[in-house]
């Protein structure tokens, strides 16, 4: 098998194959970010070919969003029970089949089954879930900063194709652009096929940074139900207040992130008169710095008390939020804005992974945190339909800024309740 050729011509060289893996993952996450992002870029096409309100198209977002959340937890399960390949080549096919469907859609409701609930199920499967299960099956040493790597390629993605998007979108149609799309899913479903494994045993190694000599134990297989086992991990986690304080978090992490600027920034860029693309490029440009952001984060998250590393995190965007419509939506203004928030976008990933870990074990980790992260999409969908309930009915998208600027502030004040952590050694998971 070319996975086994390939760690071997890597161990010659002192590279373990957890790097592909991490190389593998990055790539799906990348593209199926923007998947998911791509609907920003076709709010104002939609209403223009079809005279669908913000709201109506909103509501389609919103029912993605959750899906996508709610997923998570038993994405968790389904990828323990039947492979990391094998469950991420069926959400691949789910995505690109309701998206070559969409190309003909003329209904809202259309929109919504497609839009909405298949690609929300499909990108569920894996959703961040998968960079979780990675990192904790794989690595032992630098597990924050893997997460961190593989986390700033599900917002990056998010942003960086949206341009292209934009512009193919402004000259061509949103056909094309979304043909397009569906071309990126299925590179990076020919790369899952032929590199992605599920354990390192697979291809007969440890662990990246495990020095033990004994064997390792064979992995449970639970042969309970899917649902029993998701739902059995929420009933064990629910008794701990550190879950509820991360899901909370991680509730207004999505309704500041992914529910609001992803969904609606370039819709209010388009009520201030700045062109499509150019809106496109502000959030292309913080994905540029949530790239570094996020990869610093997992850096940081190997040496610091996590719980800090959150406080910061969301008081900085909280602030940043507030300060938006305090721009002018002038170019230093969104400049200074991309900046501040582009870097902290979803660096809250890496310290949140692992205090999850820290609390629940590896074993049990991308399972609680695939309920943690299902909070994360309800904020998203919350905001999404919000925002584009506010531009409705008040005309202006400012009073859902200024409300997500002030959730995360709450959230920086919260997280601090979480209890000490031990003090981590530098690089150890």
């Amino acid at each position: 098998m070319i996975s086994n050729w390939l760690a071997a011509a890597l161990s010659r060289r002192n590279i373990h194959y957890g790097w592909v893996m991490v190389g593998v993952t990055f790539l799906t996450a990348l593209i199926s970010a923007g998947t998911v992002g791509a609907p920003g870029v076709f709010i104002v096409p939609l209403q223009k070919e079809f005279g669908w309100s913000t709201a109506e198209i909103s509501s389609a977002l919103s029912i993605r969003f959750i899906l996508f959340g709610l997923m998570a937890p038993f994405a968790a399960a389904l990828l323990n029970r039947y492979g990391l390949r094998n469950v991420t080549l069926a959400a691949q096919l789910i995505v690109v089949s309701a998206l070559v469907l969409s190309l003909g859609m003329t209904e809202v409701w259309q929109l919504i089954a497609l839009w909405g609930v298949v690609i929300g199920i499909g990108t569920g499967m894996t959703a961040l879930v998968l960079g979780a299960t990675i990192a904790t099956r794989w690595f032992v040493a630098r597990r924050g900063l893997v997460i961190g790597i593989m986390t700033a390629s599900v917002a990056t993605g998010q942003l960086v194709f949206l341009p292209l998007l934009a512009s193919l979108t402004e000259r061509y149609g949103w056909r094309l652009a979304l043909g397009l799309v569906c071309i990126m899913l299925g590179v990076s479903a020919l790369a899952v096929l032929l590199a992605m494994r599920d354990r390192p045993s697979d291809v007969g190694l440890r662990p990246f940074g495990d020095e033990g000599t004994a064997p390792l134990p064979a992995p449970s297989v639970s042969h309970g139900s899917i649902t029993g086992v998701a739902l059995g991990t929420l009933r064990d986690a629910s008794t701990s207040m550190t879950f509820w304080i991360l899901f909370a978090t991680f509730f207004i992490c999505g309704a500041s992130t992914n529910g609001l600027v992803q969904v609606h920034l370039i819709p209010m860029c388009l009520d201030f008169g700045i062109p499509q693309v150019q809106a496109a490029s502000l959030l292309a440009a913080m994905g540029i710095f949530d790239f570094f952001g996020t990869i610093m984060s997992g850096w940081l998250s190997d040496r610091y008390d996590n719980r800090w590393l959150l406080f910061w995190y969301y008081g900085l965007r909280g602030l940043s939020l507030i300060f938006l419509p305090f721009s002018d939506f002038s170019f230093y203004g969104l400049s200074v804005f991309a900046m501040f928030y582009g870097l902290d976008w979803i660096a809250t990933v890496p310290p949140t992974v692992r205090l999850t870990a820290q609390k629940f074990g590896p074993e049990r980790a991308n399972l609680v945190f695939g309920w943690i992260f299902a909070g994360h999409q309800l904020g998203a969908g919350a905001a999404a339909f919000g925002a584009g309930f506010s531009r409705t009915v008040y005309q202006s998208y400012l009073p859902a800024f200024f409300i997500a600027g002030a959730l995360c502030v709450f959230a920086a004040l919260i997280v601090l309740a979480l209890s000490r952590q031990p003090k981590l050694q530098p690089a150890a998971a």
